[in-house]
């Protein structure tokens, strides 16, 4: 059975102010000068000894001073070892030994190269979207994935072509999503996807939606035909719908009213004259008939 490795997770680290021993460090300087000064004029050997060798030390120990801005954190390592992770902003003082690398925690966010992928009905589709990101854990960003900023892009990338497979461009089917007709759910699902992909690299996803979403070149004039096509078809259902509505509300007026009555020859004809008007996409010209009914 495999090991599996223990995840290295974030601990805060209290770094010392910085101004403080800033202060300290230019008191230390300026007594070792003052000390050499003085073992030249004496001249005293051992003042000088001591000078000299304490100048390169307080050199070195200024190397502890760093500095923090909002919204960012320093991941301090010594000899490759975690030691914490500092998020106090200012200026601060640890081991100069300490390495520190700077990693931002601020709000991120890029788009998506546009992809080129079948959606769930083989259909080839373009896609891209935006993520909107941040890192929550600095020690698994640092050392669990090798360059968590390409990690957070390639994998977004990976998880908009695996949506895109999931689901169909269009449909008629009420109980059916779609990458066009559900926005919200697929904004939704989409989020939780690169979300589930980006836990190893300690970063949370605040937001992700698509921004571009067409058929590919080589089928769009075709899909465009077929999109309205249907939507002629649905706007004559309609069209058919209220003038059936119409005609019978016409037969029944004429029967409640005693207007006058017909048979079922006449009522087909009218029937048919109605739906000719009423359905028709073009003016009728009316035809006045001279025969007596």
């Amino acid at each position: 059975m495999a090991m599996v490795k223990p995840r290295t997770e974030e601990k805060l680290h209290k770094a010392m102010s910085g101004w403080l021993s800033l202060i300290i460090l230019l008191l230390a300087l300026a007594l070792d000068i003052l000390l050499f000064i003085v073992g030249v004029a004496g001249p005293t050997a051992w003042m000088i000894i001591v000078s000299s060798v304490l100048f390169p030390v307080i050199l070195f120990l200024f190397g502890g001073l760093f500095t923090i801005s909002p919204n960012e954190a320093r991941v301090l390592q010594l000899f490759g070892r975690y030691i914490g992770t500092v998020h106090d902003p200012g200026l601060r003082y640890a081991n100069p030994f300490y390495t520190k690398r700077r990693i931002s925690v601020r709000v991120r966010n890029f788009e998506t190269e546009r992809s080129k992928v079948n959606d769930t009905d083989g259909n080839p589709i373009e896609m891209a979207a935006v993520v909107v990101w941040k890192v929550i854990d600095t020690a698994v960003a640092a050392f669990e994935v090798d360059d968590y900023v390409n990690f957070v892009r390639v994998q977004s990338e990976t998880a908009v072509r695996s949506l895109a497979t999931q689901y169909p461009y269009d449909t008629e089917l009420d109980d059916q999503i779609s990458l066009r007709g559900d926005t919200e759910e697929i904004a939704a699902r989409l989020k939780t996807e690169i979300q589930d992909r980006l836990v190893e690299a300690g970063v949370e996803v605040l937001e992700a939606r698509i921004t571009h979403l067409a058929y590919a070149p080589e089928i769009a004039s075709a899909m465009l035909q077929r999109q309205q096509a249907g939507a002629i078809i649905a706007a004559r259902s309609r069209i058919v719908e209220g003038a059936v509505s119409m005609v019978q509300m016409a037969l029944d007026q004429l029967s409640d009213r005693d207007i006058v009555e017909l048979d079922e020859e006449r009522k087909a004809a009218m029937v048919s004259n109605l739906l000719v008007v009423l359905c028709g996409d073009k003016a009728t010209q009316p035809v006045v008939s001279t025969d007596a009914l």
